[in-house]
């Protein structure tokens, strides 16, 4: 059975697709299955950014094909991992937890990178321009550590 990890934002069309992405292309797919979901429920069905997706395709990944969903409680059974981007998303999730065993599969994802820092991905939807880079630049060196470890564990 693969491991499954969830990556989780807000809409689910900016951070979680590109953290996907980016995760999904540094761990083998027989072992390790990537998904991701957003804790509102305004662009469920709906493809990516398209400043995502294009920040994507400028790096050679692809997450054109990605279709948005909504965060569901039955992903706490589902999922081994559940990596979120920033402290609001953090308690939305926690917020949906109902056992310990849950609230421990959930992780801020910057804190991979800043160990108990607490640091938010910020939400480049309304930012400037080089946002969406500034994201996938966050996002591809906070994977390499989780691909790392996922592999050292599960390999």
């Amino acid at each position: 059975m693969p491991v499954k990890v969830l990556m989780v934002c807000l809409g689910n069309i900016c951070r979680s697709p590109l953290a996907e992405g980016i995760l999904a292309s540094k761990l083998p797919n027989n072992t390790f299955v990537v998904d991701s979901a957003g804790t509102g429920s305004w662009h469920v069905g709906h493809s990516p950014d398209k400043r995502s997706i294009a920040v994507a395709t400028k790096n050679g990944i692809n997450i054109q094909n990605q279709k948005g969903r909504q965060f569901q409680t039955s992903d706490f059974e589902d999922c081994d991992y559940i990596y979120v981007m920033d402290n609001s998303n953090y308690r939305d999730v926690i917020h949906l937890a109902k056992t310990e065993e849950h609230k421990n599969k959930v992780h801020l994802i910057l804190n991979e990178l800043f160990p108990d820092e607490n640091v938010d991905v910020p939400d480049p939807y309304f930012g400037v321009a080089n946002g969406f880079d500034n994201v996938y630049q966050m996002l591809d060196e906070v994977t390499d550590i989780i691909a790392k470890k996922l592999i050292e564990k599960h390999s």
